[in-house]
């Protein structure tokens, strides 16, 4: 049988060290940390070959007495806790003790402190655990640690760190997470001796994000608040027209602590369904304040991953504070030139500005899912008849609108304006018109159609260019939602039953859901073998077909391999079934579908975006119209 042996102190530094020091970045993470918790205003980091060769971190904290030095590398030694109960009120950055002894043992360490009780200063060495000192040294009140030649005695740990400049990379992240939770605090980075970041401290939080991201994004940033009992979250979300393709842009603090939390990254991405395509993440700078003893920071070696007490209610207050911000918010996509042109894939282009209003249209449409689905239904509201009954625009003497100032002309591929109207009258001369429309309050423009599929009208900021497609899409998707959820979804049922023929698989999949597609309004039974009866369909789709909507259904729900929650279910299904029936992109609309449209437009709770998160409108505002045209 194997011997048991207690193993050395320098063997057990490093396998902490392969726990905590992944690699350069994880270096100055804890430093940098332990600089914040010294009471530093001021924190200066300089690294060279993406901190293989060098990592220096000083700063202007308390300082550390020249009879600790010694002590503070050694492994489990901390000035943060005393007992086990101080784990449960940890309010500092750092507390296990751990992290300079693993440092220590695998690189040649210096490290040089001075508190503001002693004139001068003193320095400690370790070469790979070995210490030499202290020794007194003149130097500044605060603290320098200096590493270098990281990984020198673990060659295989070594031989795994990847080029320079992607380890730069991962040392400006480390840096940035702590950076950005401390606004108050001075903090700069160096990368061979070129100067990457230098932060002032300042005097609120935004200024600080306007620093590091830029001020395009800072001007788009939506301010959130909220306190439930002793939780309290606030910061900042961007406007869903900033998106990633990843969620590294979502920064999470607790107690100005950097977190990751998968159950609060999903809480932001439920807020923000609908508001961005598949596959997009949004960009979030929230921070949470609570006790520490509702929280359990001591879960992983890096102090990334926490345990929260209650964390369903966290998840939802998350979820509904975004919610509630978003649903009084304007969302409206502007098109503007920024003042930096944004990287490509961060910002789409529908707010990336542009040398005309048809290429803002064309790429707009280049981003359009394949719509054509065949002849297009008549425009249904669910039941709902629009607000108006007739239009509020002069009339000639013919009883309809005059050429020219009518509403819901269309305007076709060519340029061509085809009027609602035949002809203006012939004793009606332009001066007449201009007289009438000065004289008469009556006249509200509505709107136009432009190559059949988007609608152009006035807004009280510029002039606002909607998607029909996409605003018929949202209309349609709250009516259906609205009804489903209330349980007063209208019904079709058929006076002869129809019958489909499905695969084997298909019809397990609709016969185990039975109960979940009758709360869509679809109504099934098993007509054997391979064949289902459809009894009854949603009366909103009755321009559909009962077949296709069946299909559509199943489709979704094999495609979720039916494990899906039922609520991603009958959302996503919903996305599908107003996605179908709404108009589509080419299709004319008459003057008074064009009406409906812009009027229940007011009525949605979301307006800005479809159900699968596009924009359903572009505003140009008059500024930028002015701008474009030359005249300021």
């Amino acid at each position: 049988m194997p011997e048991i042996r207690q193993l050395s102190a320098s063997v057990i530094n490093k396998i902490a060290a392969g726990e905590v020091i992944e690699r350069p970045s994880s270096v100055v993470k804890e430093l940098v940390e332990n600089a914040v918790d010294a009471g530093s205003s001021r924190v200066d980091v300089s690294v060279e070959k993406g901190g293989l060769d060098l990592v220096r971190v000083s700063d202007n904290g308390s300082g550390i007495e020249q009879e600790q030095l010694v002590l503070a590398l050694a492994s489990h030694a901390t000035s943060k806790i005393h007992d086990a109960d101080d784990l449960f009120s940890v309010l500092t950055m750092g507390f296990r003790g751990e992290a300079l002894a693993s440092i220590a043992e695998i690189s040649h360490l210096t490290m040089t402190s001075r508190t503001v009780e002693n004139d001068a200063a003193a320095t400690v060495e370790s070469n790979g655990g070995r210490l030499q000192g202290p020794r007194p040294i003149g130097a500044p009140v605060g603290t320098s640690v200096e590493i270098r030649n990281l990984f020198f005695n673990t060659p295989v740990r070594r031989k795994f760190m990847r080029t320079p400049q992607t380890e730069m990379g991962h040392v400006s992240e480390a840096f940035l997470r702590i950076a950005i939770a401390h606004p108050d605090i001075h903090f700069t980075l160096r990368h061979n001796e070129r100067a990457v970041h230098d932060l002032p401290p300042v005097d609120n939080w935004k200024q600080r994000l306007t620093a590091v991201f830029g001020r395009e994004l800072a001007e788009h940033l939506i301010w959130i608040e909220n306190s439930d009992d002793e939780t309290r979250l606030w910061g900042f979300v961007a406007d869903p027209v900033y998106h990633r393709g990843n969620n590294r842009m979502q920064y999470l603090f607790l107690n100005r602590r950097h977190i990751r939390d998968r159950s609060l990254q999903h809480a932001l991405g439920e807020a923000y369904r609908g508001l961005l395509l598949h596959g997009r993440h949004p960009v979030a700078f929230l921070q949470l304040e609570m006790p520490p003893n509702v929280v359990d920071v001591n879960v992983h070696p890096s102090k990334l991953e926490v345990r929260f007490e209650n964390s369903r209610r966290l998840y939802s207050q998350v979820l509904g504070t975004l919610r509630t911000k978003f649903l009084s918010t304007d969302l409206t996509a502007r098109v503007e030139k920024p003042d930096v042109e944004p990287s490509s894939g961060n910002i789409p282009s529908a707010v990336s500005g542009g040398p005309s209003l048809a290429d803002s249209l064309d790429r707009q449409n280049q981003s359009r899912l394949d719509l054509d689905y065949g002849p297009r239904p008549e425009v249904d509201f669910g039941g709902v008849v629009p607000a108006r009954d007739q239009w509020a625009a002069p009339l000639g003497e013919t009883g309809r609108p005059l050429h020219g100032v009518g509403v819901a002309s269309n305007v076709g591929g060519d340029g061509e304006i085809a009027a609602t109207n035949d002809t203006m009258p012939p004793d009606r001369t332009a001066g007449d018109i201009s007289a009438r429309l000065v004289t008469e309050a009556t006249y509200t423009f509505q709107g136009m159609q432009a190559h059949n599929r988007y609608l152009i009208t006035e807004s009280e900021d510029g002039v606002l260019v909607i998607d029909q497609h996409a605003l018929h899409e949202r209309i349609l998707y709250e009516r259906f939602r609205e009804k489903v959820l209330s349980g007063k979804l209208e019904v079709q049922r058929l006076l002869v039953p129809e019958t489909i023929t499905m695969t084997p698989s298909e019809v397990a999949v609709g016969l185990e859901n039975k109960d979940l597609l009758h709360e869509l309004g679809i109504e099934i039974e098993h007509f054997g073998g391979d064949t289902l009866v459809i009894n009854g369909y949603p009366t909103m789709l009755a321009k559909v077909g009962a077949a296709d909507v069946l299909r559509w259904a199943i489709d979704r729900l094999i495609a979720n391999n039916g494990r899906a929650e039922k609520r991603d279910l009958i959302d996503e299904i919903l996305h599908m079934m107003s996605c179908k029936a709404a108009v589509k992109a080419g299709d004319p609309l008459c003057a008074e579908e064009i009406t409906a449209l812009l009027e229940h437009r007011e009525l949605c709770q979301d307006a800005h975006h479809c159900p699968h998160g596009r924009p359903t409108s572009l505003v140009f505002s008059r500024q930028e119209l002015d701008r474009r045209f030359q005249r300021i």
